[in-house]
């Protein structure tokens, strides 16, 4: 951009601020129900609710309660949900359940898109909820994830939530070429209409702890940690390798994890590549403002929308967030 020579008091810029009028007609970047999905996590059975207590307002509900929160969802406008599964039974060292026709997952797949076909179904494509071990992978004798093999694991699961009509497969394992395989896979199965929405920078961050606890992987995992394939928090430039193999993989959409403590990594891979771009607003994070907020030190609905917000001006196209349905809730009423 080039400067403009704009000496005081030529330009006042508190003149544009001065009026609610004037500062919306200059607002650069707007936050709608349309940039919104939210994660949700489901549970076997029925009538069953949990709440997380390491995220505060969120629960695991059970598929008839869920569909509940999916009408709402609906009601308000939010595009889609992410499904994130608590396996209570059924764990192994391969995660075999991963891509049962009948498990959970697909199930549920299979109950939001005949009761709402328009809203956007988005499924996890990794392992860590099934395996005894808590890995997203298959692992060796020594616990290190094997890639190739786990790739071979993931494209079963990618397969059998496109056959129970998932609209979003959405690897967040980050094994080296999983992308390509799943979508030679669903190419050669019919599935041309699923789209990729990859993991495709995700760090090895301390945020998920919480995220860790809601699905039960936090004590399958132990001491043990995701360093040999999740991202180092220190690089920025390996981001846009990541991105760039993924894209020409065959993603359709790619994901920048965590959100807020990685807004420059947002903002470079949507110049850089001009793609969809998506950000997730992680547990840790929404950890940290509900404490904030219950605690009183933190106004909520202002504080929810301006972190979403920044999400935009950092470049994102979506949100995956926990404050959803409650950002949008504060849209539709105009308090905001």
């Amino acid at each position: 951009m080039t400067p403009i020579d704009r000496p005081f008091p030529a330009w006042r810029a508190r003149r544009m601020r001065r009026d609610d009028f004037s500062r919306r007609l200059m607002r650069e970047n707007v936050l709608t129900a349309n940039d919104l999905i939210y994660p949700v996590f489901v549970l076997d059975g029925q009538n069953r609710e949990q709440a997380v207590e390491s995220m505060p307002g969120v629960k695991r509900q059970s598929l008839d309660l869920l569909l509940r929160t999916a009408e709402e969802a609906v009601s308000l406008g939010v595009p889609a949900l992410a499904l994130f599964p608590v396996i209570e039974d059924g764990k192994s060292l391969d995660g075999a359940e991963a891509y049962n026709p009948d498990g959970l997952v697909p199930r549920v797949v299979r109950a939001l898109k005949r009761e709402f076909p328009q809203l956007g179904i988005i499924t996890d494509g990794a392992l860590d909820p099934y395996t005894t071990h808590g890995q997203d992978g298959v692992i060796d004798e020594n616990g290190y994830v094997i890639n190739d093999v786990t790739t071979e694991v993931l494209v079963r699961q990618a397969l059998c939530h496109a056959a129970a009509g998932v609209d979003v497969v959405a690897p967040s394992d980050m094994m080296d070429g999983r992308i390509g395989a799943m979508r030679q896979a669903l190419e050669a199965e019919g599935h041309i209409h699923v789209r990729i929405m990859s993991y495709a920078a995700k760090y090895a961050s301390c945020f998920y702890g919480p995220f860790r606890d809601a699905v039960g992987s936090s004590a399958n995992l132990g001491r043990a940690d995701k360093k040999t394939y999740q991202m180092d928090p220190a690089n920025s430039d390996e981001a846009l390798q990541e991105v760039a193999a993924d894209l020409a993989e065959g993603a359709d959409m790619v994901m920048v994890k965590p959100g807020m403590p990685y807004l420059d990594v947002i903002r470079r891979v949507k110049d850089q590549f001009s793609v969809p771009t998506f950000a997730y607003q992680v547990s840790g994070e929404y950890a940290m403002l509900q404490a904030a907020i219950l605690n009183g030190w933190l106004d909520r609905d202002k504080s929810i929308m301006e972190s979403l917000l920044a999400f935009k001006r950092a470049g994102a196209d979506g949100i995956l967030t926990y404050y959803a349905l409650d950002a949008a809730r504060l849209i539709k009423a105009g308090n905001h």
